[in-house]
């Protein structure tokens, strides 16, 4: 059990902070706020810690609209209906498996401006949580069946995103310019890319033994 979780979790938070490298690179410019708000806030020390996290609020809504263009899970927890009922004009007899599509949800043009484009200000100032409290963003699940280790996969893609931006500077390799990247994702139990991701860093802060 433990183990599957192991598992679990660290296969889902790679993938999130391969995504999020992904659309960085494509973005040159969210890239280039994202270093500066995190080497303005460190301010040339050593190493990240905890404590500095608290402040780096472009990075958490980079991850948070990595989380919604490319979901690690395409769909929730699947719900057996407990009564037959009518949604929305649909019988739903009693005893039907129900699965939920996050992906299409999160990518819905109907709750989201400019739903294909990475855009990680449409979440300044915005009230719309990780917890599934507003439905059209539930990255991790909602309600009682909410992935439980929510928070500490929230914290480590946070933090290792945030040392990654901080120590190095990132392009692609041969001089490939930022919209060649492939971002053919592929669609399973979870959501990989096709293709493996290379990057070339250069060392812009010293890390510490």
């Amino acid at each position: 059990m433990e183990q599957e979780l192991f598992c679990a979790g660290s296969e889902t938070s790679s993938n999130a902070i391969q995504w999020a490298m992904s659309e960085l690179v494509r973005n040159p410019k969210v890239m280039e706020k994202a270093q500066n708000e995190v080497r303005s806030i460190l301010k040339g020390k050593p190493t990240v810690t905890e404590a500095d996290m608290v402040d780096l609020t472009y990075v958490k809504m980079i991850v948070k609209e990595t989380h919604r263009l490319h979901p690690v899970l395409p769909l929730l927890t699947p719900r057996v209906c407990q009564q037959t009922c009518q949604i929305m004009g649909y019988d739903v007899p009693q005893g039907s498996v129900i699965f939920i599509k996050s992906w299409a949800i999160m990518r819905d043009p109907k709750h989201w401006d400019d739903a294909e484009t990475f855009k990680p200000e449409r979440f300044e100032d915005s009230e719309i949580d990780l917890k599934g409290t507003n439905y059209e963003f539930t990255p991790y699940g909602a309600g009682r069946r909410i992935c439980p280790g929510l928070a500490l996969a929230q914290v480590s893609i946070e933090f290792i995103l945030t040392m990654l931006l901080y120590h190095f500077n990132w392009e692609l390799p041969n001089g490939a310019a930022p919209e060649e990247l492939d971002m053919t994702e592929d669609m399973g139990l979870t959501i990989r890319r096709k293709n493996d991701l290379y990057l070339l860093p250069t060392l812009r802060v010293p890390l510490t033994a």
